[in-house]
C-alpha cells in the first residue's frame, strides 16, 4: 500500500466514500490499526446489523471501522447515539451512496466528517503531491516521469491494485475481474437491478458518449430499456462513484447555452475493462476530467461543481469551474504541437466571461508556453500535481 494524499482527522468520526477497489479498507487498516474492524459484505455481520444494530456496534468497541455501511443505512442511527452518548470514534466506509447519504445527513449532521477518496491521482503512488496544476510549472524531471507513465496510465488507469500490478497482462486480468464483480454484480445488488445486458449497455454507451451530450431517450433505446430504466441504471452508477456527470455552465441570457449533461467516467480503467475502443481524444478527455475531479473531490482544486460549456453555435469548453473568485476554463486537446488557432474558443469565453477569468489549454506536446493571456500546459503536468 502506498501513501495515500487523502487527510483523514483522527479526532473526529467520518464517513469515507469512493468506488470500490479505490483502498477505501487498506486506507483505514493503515491508519487505524489499532481499530476493530467488521464489513457488511460479511454475511453474519451484515444479518447482525441489520437485526440489532445497537448490540452489532456495541460488540465492535469503543474504537472501530465498520465498510460498507451502505448495505445497512440505519445502522447510522446506533452510531449516532454511540457518538453523542458513549465518546465512541467510529470510521464507516461505503461505495455506494445509495439510501446512505440522506441517512447519514440526517443522523450524523454535525457529527462526523464525509471525505470522498477516488482511484488513486496519477503519480499518487510515488509521492506527496507537488506542484498546482493550473498556476504552477511542473519541473523537467517530473515531466519526463509522466510522459513515460502516460500510455498505461490513459489506458489502464489508476486504480491502486492496477497501479502496482506488475504486468500489462495482470492489469487486464485485474480490470476483467473488476467488471464481472464490481462494476456490474455488486451494482445489481445493491440497486436491485436484474438486467445484467442492459447494465453492460449503460456502460457500453456511456463509453461511446465521452464528450457529447447524454440524450437519455437514444441512451435508453440503445440500450434496450425503458426511460425511467435507463436512467435509474445511470443514477446507480453515479451513486456508486463509477461515473460523474458534468451540466452545462450558463452566464447570460440562458436561452443561448446547452444545458444537457455529460458523463465521464471515474477512472480510465472502467472503459479498458468493457474493451471498448474509442479515439485518443475521447481516452484523453476522460482522463484528463477524471484526473482533475479526483482533485476537487481531495480539496485540491476548491470548487463546488464542475461544468462544461458549449453554445448553440457550437463553440465549446472542456471544463469550466469557479473558484478563489475566478472563473477557470479548460480545453483539452490530443495534440503535439497545438497553436494559437486551438485556444480560439477559450480567449472568446475569457473576452465574454464579465469576471475575472483564465483560460487553460492541456495538450500532448511536452512544452508550456502562453498565447494571447491563455496557459498552455503539458498533460503530464497532471503527474503528482495537485
Amino acid at each position: 500500500m502506498f501513501k495515500r494524499w487523502l487527510k483523514v482527522d483522527p479526532d473526529k468520526s467520518a464517513l469515507i466514500i469512493g468506488p470500490r477497489r479505490s483502498g477505501k479498507t487498506t486506507y483505514l487498516k493503515n491508519s487505524f490499526p489499532d481499530y476493530s474492524y467488521a464489513t457488511l459484505d460479511d454475511f453474519d455481520s451484515f444479518d447482525w446489523a441489520n437485526k440489532d444494530p445497537k448490540g452489532f456496534l456495541k460488540s465492535l468497541g469503543k474504537h472501530c471501522i465498520i465498510d460498507e455501511i451502505q448495505r445497512v443505512p440505519k445502522l447510522t442511527i446506533a452510531v449516532k447515539y454511540a457518538v453523542d452518548n458513549e465518546s465512541a470514534h467510529i470510521i464507516m466506509t461505503g461505495s455506494s451512496s445509495i439510501g446512505l447519504l440522506d441517512s447519514a445527513a440526517d443522523t450524523l449532521a454535525g457529527r462526523i466528517n464525509i471525505y470522498s477518496m477516488p482511484t488513486a491521482c496519477w503519480g499518487e503512488s510515488l509521492s506527496a503531491p507537488g506542484h498546482s496544476i493550473l498556476s504552477e510549472q511542473a519541473d523537467r524531471t517530473t515531466l519526463k516521469n509522466g510522459l513515460r507513465s502516460f500510455d498505461e496510465s490513459l489506458i489502464y488507469g489508476l486504480f491502486p491494485e492496477i497501479i502496482t500490478a506488475i504486468t500489462v497482462e495482470l492489469k487486464k486480468d485485474l480490470l476483467k475481474n473488476y467488471k464481472n464483480t464490481y462494476f456490474t454484480r455488486d451494482i445489481m445488488q445493491m440497486a436491485n437491478i436484474e438486467n445484467i445486458e442492459g447494465l453492460h449497455a449503460i456502460f457500453m454507451n456511456i463509453c461511446r458518449s465521452i464528450g457529447s451530450h447524454l440524450e437519455i431517450s437514444n441512451f435508453a433505446r440503445e440500450s434496450s430499456l425503458s426511460v425511467p430504466t435507463a436512467k435509474k441504471y445511470l443514477n446507480t452508477l453515479y451513486q456508486s462513484e463509477l461515473a460523474f456527470k458534468l451540466y452545462g455552465y450558463q452566464y447570460g441570457p440562458a436561452k443561448r447555452y446547452i444545458k444537457a449533461a455529460k458523463t465521464y467516467f471515474a477512472d480510465n480503467g472502467i472503459i479498458e475493462s468493457f474493451n471498448v475502443r474509442l479515439s485518443e481524444g475521447q481516452l484523453l478527455e476522460n482522463f484528463v476530467i477524471s484526473e482533475l475531479e479526483k482533485r476537487r473531490k481531495l480539496g485540491f482544486i476548491k470548487a463546488e461543481q464542475f461544468y462544461y460549456y458549449k453554445t448553440v453555435a457550437g463553440r465549446e469548453i472542456d471544463l469550466v469551474f469557479e473558484a478563489d473568485n475566478t472563473l477557470h476554463a479548460v480545453e483539452i486537446k490530443a495534440s503535439r504541437a497545438p497553436s494559437i488557432k486551438d485556444t480560439a474558443n477559450l480567449r472568446e469565453f475569457v473576452k465574454q466571461a464579465g469576471k475575472p477569468a483564465r483560460g487553460y489549454l492541456l495538450h500532448l506536446g511536452e512544452e508550456y508556453a502562453e498565447a494571447d493571456c491563455i496557459q498552455m500546459i503539458p498533460v503530464y503536468a497532471l503527474f503528482r500535481g495537485k
